[in-house]
């Protein structure tokens, strides 16, 4: 116990989540073009279009907001923007469709936000349709989306599951009264237990709920607490994630003050605490906040080296081409990043006059391909070889082996259990941008 509280405080510094590299604060923006980002999605779908393609498609409305969340919102209550929204977003859609030039295969769509069922069931079956109608589906596809336990009704999760959904997340974050007041996230064990067993009436195969530690008066009765509701239901996967303060950021956390939040030796307790509780329930540690059931597609992935890591998180689909569409999204197409403007009027505007919404991106060298595949292999099949370490890299693999994060096997360095908890600072080994000198505080703490 005492090992784990001091491995947890001297890896507990602020490291990038590894969804993309270069992770965005690195991106070589100046370079960017927004012709040259269309011939490399040009490039990539000719090679890698059989595969599959991934749609993220961001769906920023909130009727509330939730003070912790770091997310891009616009929060109103004003429901006559959704029609607009989801056309431009088809709109979106049939210029990237120009671009491609040959109608796609859909592998992978996930609604992200925001908040998803902000929008009707209407509104959201009219979408997918719409998406649908411009191209083919992969022969196993999977599609997701987020969900608030306390506007999603049994008409969202039907009309969902009737276009093809099979995966559900719900932010449930904490289930303690207090908690929830101070975060503006309230909702009920029966509001999450309604829509856990609606869920799995309608046949989702998948529910996901999001858990987070770290939060204003959160202790360690209260982590019980809600473990001990989510063990009542047993979703399929748990995110368990690190709360990142960042008030000079996202003005909302100004709703309570840093001497309501656990103090950091508690919070390391917390997630420690956490997380033994969901290995006694049966979780297994995927990796970067991430826990799964013995029979979850994700972890059956994990072990047979089939798991895939990009802007949704983790994945069984390992396609190379993931296209962004609304208000912020990342698109990755495996040559290239590029994110959309980030604001809804920018957005609209853009898409309504024909143009493509990216604002910034990164071409990707071919040191940024190999890099990227080192730190996938080590975030997803859990090894690196010898060869993968450089000289100067050889004093920071004495530190890890060490203090037990990985184990040495031949010519190839594994994760061990205890290492998988660091993932994101193991990658951080292969990551030439990581430790360079930058101004405020850019990432998120790794514990």
């Amino acid at each position: 116990m005492k090992k784990e509280l001091e491995l947890l405080k001297k890896y507990d510094v602020p490291v990038p989540r590894y969804t993309s590299y270069p992770t965005v604060p690195d991106w070589q923006v100046n370079t960017f073009t927004k012709e040259g980002y269309k011939e490399l999605v040009q490039q990539s779908f000719a090679k890698h279009g059989k595969d599959g393609l991934s749609l993220y498609i961001h769906l920023p409305y909130c009727e509330s907001l939730c003070t912790y969340c770091g997310c891009n919102t616009r929060i109103t209550v004003n429901h006559a923007v959704e029609g607009p929204y989801i056309q431009a977003l088809i709109k979106e859609w049939q210029l990237y469709l120009q671009v491609l030039g040959e109608r796609p295969t859909i592998k992978e769509i996930h609604l992200g936000g925001g908040t998803p069922t902000f929008f009707s069931p209407k509104h959201l079956k009219e979408l997918i349709v719409g998406l649908l109608e411009y191209a083919d589906l992969h022969e196993r596809y999977e599609f997701s989306f987020e969900g608030h336990p306390g506007n999603t009704t049994y008409d969202h999760l039907k009309a969902l599951a009737e276009v093809g959904f099979t995966r559900v997340s719900f932010g449930i974050q904490d289930f303690d009264p207090k908690v929830q007041e101070a975060i503006n996230r309230r909702q009920s064990f029966e509001e999450v237990e309604q829509v856990t067993l609606w869920s799995r009436e309608l046949g989702y195969k998948s529910v996901n709920f999001d858990l987070i530690y770290g939060l204003p008066f959160q202790t360690l009765e209260s982590i019980q607490e809600t473990i001990d509701y989510v063990s009542e239901l047993m979703p399929d996967r748990i995110a368990f994630y690190s709360y990142a303060h960042v008030p000079w950021q996202r003005p909302g956390q100004r709703a309570y003050s840093e001497k309501d939040l656990p103090k950091p030796e508690m919070k390391r307790r917390l997630n420690q605490f956490g997380q033994e509780c969901l290995k006694n329930l049966g979780y297994e540690l995927i990796g970067m906040d991430h826990f799964a059931l013995a029979d979850d597609s994700l972890l059956k992935a994990m072990h047979t080296d089939d798991l895939h890591r990009n802007f949704m998180g983790y994945t069984t689909n390992p396609g190379k081409m993931l296209v962004g569409l609304g208000v912020s999204s990342i698109s990755d197409v495996h040559l290239a990043y590029a994110q959309n403007v980030k604001t809804v009027e920018g957005y609209m505007e853009k898409v309504n006059n024909g143009e493509l919404p990216v604002f910034k991106g990164h071409f990707m060298s071919q040191e940024d391909i190999e890099v990227r595949e080192q730190i996938l292999k080590v975030a997803c099949q859990k090894y690196f070889d010898l060869d993968d370490i450089s000289l100067d890299q050889s004093f920071l693999l004495e530190i890890l082996l060490n203090d037990g994060l990985i184990r040495e096997e031949k010519s190839r360095y594994s994760v061990t259990e205890m290492g998988n908890q660091y993932l994101r600072n193991i990658c951080s080994l292969f990551d030439p941008n990581y430790g360079k000198k930058r101004e405020g505080k850019v990432f998120s703490q790794a514990v």
